[in-house]
């Protein structure tokens, strides 16, 4: 008898306390306007008070800039220069291949295309001094960098497995990394 009023009472000990935030004081179970939410600090319907900040680009010419460090390794390289008269990058034009060919590009002081930019990652074929055609729109994977308040501060720090991995690739001897092929 004593056990059957125990566990009774432990179940209604239990339902009360269950049923008592559905119940319970509203201020504390509110939650987050719709201005509350986010990183904005204007009403989010109203974009004539929110401007876009688009930054700063870099005004250095090409082959006066310094190479900004990758973000990880064998991440693209960002683009440290002026890109004005470059843009776009068109089927019969690709400025950037005049500096960035590994041909002239020790010469320039240009950080030069990697093998990889001369294989079809396909196939696997090795296309010689062929640029491979996948490659050519260059800023599908490289971009400028542009100075720019962090809204929320980046806390992601890299580790790279050796000091030359912060400035080059070594992304074909290192592709099959940890791959069975059996």
């Amino acid at each position: 008898m004593y056990g059957k009023a125990l566990i009774a009472a432990t179940a209604a000990l239990t339902l009360t306390l269950g049923i008592q935030p559905a119940f319970g004081d509203k201020k504390q179970s509110r939650g987050k306007s719709e201005q509350e939410l986010g990183i904005r600090t204007a009403p989010l319907y109203d974009e004539e008070k929110e401007k876009p900040n688009h930054g700063e680009y870099s005004t250095t010419e090409p082959g006066k800039s310094k190479r900004i460090e990758r973000a990880f390794e064998n991440s693209p390289p960002l683009i440290p220069h002026d890109l004005t008269g470059m843009l776009p990058i068109a089927e019969t034009n690709n400025a950037c291949l005049g500096c960035h060919m590994p041909e002239h590009a020790k010469s320039l002081g240009a950080t030069p295309l990697p093998r990889s930019h001369f294989m079809d990652m396909d196939t696997g074929k090795n296309l010689g001094s062929e640029l491979d055609g996948k490659r050519y729109p260059c800023m599908q994977c490289h971009v400028p960098q542009v100075k720019i308040p962090e809204p929320i501060k980046n806390t992601f720090r890299a580790d790279f497995r050796n000091k030359r991995s912060k400035t080059s690739s070594d992304l074909l001897d290192s592709l099959n990394e940890g791959v069975k092929t059996e």
